[in-house]
């Protein structure tokens, strides 16, 4: 997930938790969540979420897809973990990695609700458990023109959906991230935003099987800063479509409101497809700045991905 900075009054210039953080921690952890008090309940769902992410972590690196494995060069590893938008924590993407090291991302409960067959709260690690893994190479694309190259690890959400069966009334899946200001400084530096930072996808959006649950990236489990412990990656879109570090899946039937349209709706409309020959409001869209080797590329439309997706817009 990318996100942008916007126009005043706003705009402001510019791995996993070992399972001794789980347990010294685990008390505070649970009070945000709204757990206190839990006892020995919250002792063993602590326990039972560490034994839950040392199983997981053997599934990295997973096996890359050929299918999506196009042969690019990779941006490098330690500037794509260096250069990160996630304003929970800082507008500078250069020291979000510093300001992660008190953020607690297990447990990690996620709330799937609204129309759907199976509503359920599970722990982002007994939802890796279920599904096999696998690692695709996409393009990513920031809606501020600058983009990069990474192999993520994940599963299709469509999975995910087919699994809890989402109502023939879904029209549309909202997305909700973490609202722990203690954990994450930005949120109190930015009183103004909307928090918590929220996202939605149409249901056909949602399932095309370009559109990935990520829980890795670079044959690892996903760091704090690339949105740990599970996020979703739309590639086709601006990265600010692809939200970070989930707590709450939502099924509805409206158009969801997203955390940017809502700041500001003519820079950052739901759909915020990738398109060169529509310029964001302050700066082109034409080009693209590698963020590891400074190239100034021609941005493509749907950043590459055209030929699966355009059909979902009516377009060839």
């Amino acid at each position: 997930m990318a996100n942008p900075i916007i126009h005043p009054p706003w705009h402001i210039p510019e791995r996993s938790v070992t399972p001794e953080h789980v347990f010294r921690n685990r008390r505070a952890f649970l009070k945000e969540l709204g757990l206190a008090g839990g006892g020995i309940l919250g002792s063993a769902a602590a326990l039972q979420s560490a034994e839950s992410a040392a199983k997981s972590a053997g599934k990295y690196p997973a096996a890359r897809n050929p299918k999506f494995n196009p042969g690019w060069r990779l941006t490098d590893a330690s500037i794509a973990g260096s250069y990160n938008n996630f304003y929970e924590f800082t507008l500078d993407k250069q020291r979000v990695k510093d300001l992660v090291g008190n953020f607690q991302t297990s447990p990690w409960p996620i709330q799937i609700s609204g129309l759907v067959e199976k509503p359920q709260t599970i722990d982002a690690q007994e939802l890796v458990d279920q599904f096999t893994l696998e690692e695709r190479v996409y393009r990513f694309r920031c809606v501020e023109a600058w983009s990069m190259i990474v192999p993520w690890t994940g599963f299709p959400l469509s999975k995910l959906l087919e699994k809890v069966g989402p109502k023939s009334e879904a029209k549309f899946v909202r997305f909700e991230t973490f609202n722990r200001p203690a954990q994450a400084p930005g949120m109190l530096r930015l009183p103004n935003y909307p928090w918590p930072y929220f996202e939605g996808l149409r249901m056909d959006e949602a399932m095309h099987p370009l559109t990935m649950v990520v829980t890795g990236i670079y044959g690892k489990p996903l760091p704090k800063q690339h949105g740990a412990p599970v996020r979703i990656v739309v590639p086709w879109k601006y990265g600010y479509k692809s939200i970070k570090s989930i707590v709450k899946i939502e099924f509805i039937k409206e158009q969801p409101k997203t955390f940017w349209e809502t700041l500001a709706a003519d820079e950052y409309p739901f759909e915020s497809n990738v398109n060169p020959k529509v310029p964001h409001p302050r700066w082109s869209q034409a080009t693209e700045r590698v963020i590891d080797t400074g190239d100034r590329l021609k941005t493509l439309p749907y950043n590459g991905y055209a030929a699966e997706v355009a059909k979902l817009y009516g377009k060839t």
